[in-house]
């Protein structure tokens, strides 16, 4: 049976020493074949350190942010790793200890002080200041790429050295004070992204806001922040409880957000420091709320006036979006609860899996198919959906909402990746990690929304990161191309390695084994050698 020995490899990954660092180029052993026309950098990003001197987090998602790479050209690799040296990251290992509080550990960073006069510096402001320990993912703004996660301080970095350069402050050029960490692009390149505004007076709302691929010849040194621009604002449903989210939906017309029950409680995050709580002990599920899903029109700037909803889910991952015959179809990964975060605190990490304790909550890929012409003479309970292949439905109501049936597409994926080429556009095949009964992928997937097939690859103790899909340069089909995952071993007889898979038939090409230790990371990005030449 693969990965059958799951509690013991799991744990002996999870829990290792600190990762080390390695900031030179190592270079790969090749075995297989990398296609020639495959010529780039794979970026990724995640924790790397659970503790600093005798300190240790809580939570595997406040690690210190590791990034590494691995850089394919001529049919070689050469890995690299370096710890983003954010302001968190120095402070922490000036002081040899956490003394900057993470979502899921709060720290007090001077013990000399009183709890309480540090508190009324926390109170005077509706939002602490958060760390820049941007772990989660690899974002391309203009010509540059950052390190980011969730708050409003991302890290630019240098691709091929990894070196941690300036620090921006989204509140500095668009009022949010959290961001996604998953962003879209068009295909003029420009970014766009949206974040939450906790305003004072409770004013809370969500920001969609547009950062330009490029600036004009007169301000080439300028950074392209400074040419934000913000497309529609949503005040949020309950304005002393926004909704988390960590992604949205982005069709040629549209941008889709999901305002899931999933919720922060802004009074208690303010008071957080003060009462001696995390900031992730802020953020509840509401099962007995709705989850209410908001269209705005890019081209307008505002809102689809109808009111769309479905049941309480908590969702992490939009898989994709696109439009078709008058109506919004979008794919994403949902929970019914939030128990998946809680499983990755260290604590309940080391005591579910040396107990075999399952996952309560499983992941299923839903499609949801919105129409965006209403007809105002369709009966109470009729189904507004006109599309043929799907089962989704969106019923009318007596007070005019529209409830919103998902289609259930597959069950137990997650990170999921498309060939982004068909970003908003109708496409036919989802890439995705695998998870079985515990949070840690086990297999790579391919699935067909047609013909519902699935697509395996998984090696005995071998645990993938979340596959990227790079086309090839002359595709003529959407799978054509190559899937490119981090996998880490924990067979003691293999080192860790980079796997290069067929996207069409799922074969393995080659693998670039690396001779020193690599880290479970969360997400990042393949940038092309054209994008990495200065």
């Amino acid at each position: 049976m693969e990965n059958d020995n799951v509690s013991d490899s799991v744990l002996g990954l999870i829990f290792s020493e600190n990762r080390k660092e390695y900031p030179e180029p190592i270079k790969a052993e090749v075995r297989g074949q990398i296609p020639n026309w495959l010529q780039g950098t794979v970026l990724r990003n995640g924790p790397g350190k659970h503790s600093v001197g005798e300190m240790s987090y809580n939570h595997w998602f406040d690690g210190l942010a590791l990034l590494h790479s691995f850089t394919i050209k001529n049919g070689e690799v050469y890995y690299r790793s370096k710890y983003l040296r954010s302001d968190t990251y120095n402070t922490n290992m000036e002081a040899n200890r956490i003394v900057v509080s993470e979502f899921g550990t709060m720290a007090y960073p001077d013990p000399c002080k009183n709890i309480f006069s540090k508190a009324f510096t926390y109170l005077s402001h509706v939002v602490p200041e958060f760390t820049d320990n941007c772990l989660i993912n690899i974002i391309k703004y203009g010509e540059d790429f950052y390190a980011s996660s969730e708050t409003n301080f991302i890290r630019k970095i240098d691709p091929q050295t990894l070196e941690t350069l300036e620090k921006v402050d989204y509140t500095k050029h668009v009022t949010v004070n959290l961001a996604t960490s998953h962003p879209h692009y068009d295909s003029a390149g420009n970014t766009f992204n949206m974040g939450t505004s906790i305003g004072d007076k409770g004013k809370t709302k969500y920001i969609i806001f547009k950062i330009p691929a490029a600036v004009p010849d007169t301000e080439k040194k300028m950074s392209p922040f400074k040419h934000s621009e913000v497309l529609c604002s949503i005040p949020a449903h309950k304005l002393l409880s926004p909704s988390y989210y960590h992604s949205f939906g982005m069709t040629e017309n549209y941008i889709v957000f999901v305002e899931q029950p999933f919720k922060l409680d802004i009074l208690k995050l303010a008071t957080a420091y003060f009462r001696g709580i995390n900031w992730a002990s802020c953020i509840s599920f509401h099962e007995d709320e709705k989850t209410w899903i908001h269209i705005i029109d890019r081209r307008t700037k505002k809102p689809v006036p109808v009111r769309f909803y479905t049941d309480a889910l908590v969702a992490y991952h939009h898989v994709n979006a696109y439009e078709e015959d008058g109506h919004i179809v979008f794919d994403i990964i949902t929970y019914k609860d939030n128990s998946l975060y809680d499983m990755f605190y260290l604590a309940n990490l080391k005591k579910d899996l040396s107990e075999g304790t399952k996952m309560t909550s499983v992941p299923f890929c839903k499609r949801f198919v919105l129409p965006l012409h209403i007809d105002k003479d369709a009966e109470v309970g009729a189904n507004l959906v006109t599309l043929t292949l799907t089962t989704a439905n969106a019923l009318k109501e007596k007070d005019g909402d529209i409830f919103c049936h998902p289609e259930v597409l597959c069950e137990g994926v997650e990170l999921p990746r498309i060939n982004y080429d068909y970003n908003g556009k109708k496409y036919r095949y989802i890439y995705a990690s695998y998870v079985e009964s515990r949070p840690i992928p086990t297999k790579i997937i391919k699935y067909d929304i047609v013909t519902k097939n699935m697509l395996c690859w998984s090696e005995n103790m071998s645990w993938p990161a979340e596959p990227l899909f790079v086309p090839h340069p002359d595709a003529k089909e959407e799978d054509e191309g190559v899937i490119i995952s981090s996998i880490v071993s924990t067979d003691p007889n293999k080192r860790p390695y980079l796997l290069i898979l067929d996207a069409k038939t799922f074969t393995e090409l080659g693998r670039a084994s690396i001779s020193r230790e690599i880290h479970l990371d969360l997400h990042g990005i393949f940038i092309p050698e054209r994008n990495l030449t200065p």
